[in-house]
């Protein structure tokens, strides 16, 4: 029987992996970010983007943002393409709202990734008025450890009172919550389990720190093998609870059998493929996780046409080569896992960061 369940798995992952190879000779926008600042007022520790450091705060202007999503609009189905707006913190743009608002009349869905910490009764009304769909919250641990993560003293009242309010917002479908796992907060999973069921989360969205931007300085927050496996394992069980939905961020190959027990689906690495982001300085991008090395920018909508650089550049992301090394080649399960996140991928080395055979290997047989 498990035989017959592994061979059924390999078979679903063989039509993943198919999939993903007619996305490289056609690539579908489906997910486009519009990081449409790097102002924040949190300091978080394992920032991927280190927003907030920026001396510059160059952004591009509100013609330019309704410019570039009108002439996507004019090539490509608004309503197929969801903006995922982020930032930095979104909601430190006062003119925010006005663009958004000209998306949702071009018939694009939208939603948006927050601290929590900015909002007020007139940004609750402007959500409404805007069609925004979705919204995560991002609640690293209990009031101490979330307040030293974030570096905003006294901010975890508000943000539990501001997840309550979204919840009463009619064109919010999901109000989900976002915590990234480290060293401080692994103790209060279980807590923050609780704290999700009392708030009548619908969706709790746990993604483990990586060692990119800020957090390859605060490297004493990072996971460790046996942090990772109580963390799996902490989610297989609330995972079969199924009282509230507990989901694995997208990050990293898990292999058999934890992409199912710890996915709804399969990993792949999509950036580039159907995902894209515009930066806010105007940078064509991927996900925006990923280093802004500058041979990785594909362009800048103050100059080029977003359309044009999706159809025709692009093309080292849309490549089993993408991220390959010697090791990884030389893997059983190479072809599913093609060097495992675009983000984490050491491009001075030429090897990911992350590999979960050194972490977990014992759940992969």
């Amino acid at each position: 029987m498990e035989e017959e369940v592994k061979q059924r798995k390999i078979k679903n992952l063989r039509q993943l992996y198919e999939y993903r190879q007619k996305l490289y000779q056609k690539p579908i926008l489906k997910d486009l970010f519009l990081e449409v600042t790097s102002r924040c007022n949190a300091r978080c520790e394992h920032c991927g983007s280190r927003c907030g450091d920026a001396i510059s705060t160059e952004e591009i202007s509100v013609e330019d943002w309704k410019r570039t999503l009108y002439d996507i609009s004019t090539h490509y189905r608004p309503q197929d393409i969801w903006l995922n707006v982020t930032g930095g913190e979104p909601l430190m743009r006062k003119d925010l709202f006005e663009i958004m608002d000209y998306a949702s009349q071009l018939g694009y869905h939208w939603g948006m990734t927050t601290n929590g910490m900015l909002i007020t009764d007139e940004v609750l009304e402007k959500m409404n008025s805007t069609h925004m769909e979705t919204v995560s919250v991002s609640l690293d641990g209990l009031k101490e450890t979330h307040e030293r993560f974030r570096k905003v003293p006294g901010c975890y009242e508000r943000i539990i009172e501001n997840i309550k309010k979204l919840q009463t917002v009619p064109s919010i479908k999901i109000v989900q919550v976002t915590t990234v796992v480290n060293k401080r907060n692994l103790h209060e999973l279980e807590s923050l389990y609780q704290l999700m069921k009392e708030l009548h989360i619908l969706s709790w969205r746990v993604i483990p720190v990586d060692p990119i931007g800020r957090a390859k300085e605060n490297s004493e927050i990072l996971l460790d093998p046996e942090d990772y496996r109580f963390l799996f394992s902490f989610l297989r069980e609330k995972r079969e609870e199924n009282v509230i939905h507990v989901e694995y961020g997208c990050s990293h190959y898990l292999g058999i059998p934890l992409e199912k027990e710890l996915r709804d689906t399969y990993f792949y690495c999509v950036t580039g493929l159907y995902v894209a982001s515009i930066l806010s300085n105007g940078d064509i991008f991927v996900c925006p996780n990923v280093e802004r090395r500058p041979e990785l920018i594909q362009g800048n909508i103050k100059k080029d046409s977003f359309v044009d650089v999706w159809e025709h550049r692009f093309q080292m992301f849309r490549t089993d080569e993408r991220t390959s090394c010697s090791s990884c080649r030389k893997c059983k399960d190479w072809e599913y896992c093609l060097g495992d996140s675009f983000h984490t991928f050491d491009f001075d080395s030429k090897k990911p960061r992350f590999c979960i055979k050194n972490i977990y290997e014992e759940e992969r047989r």
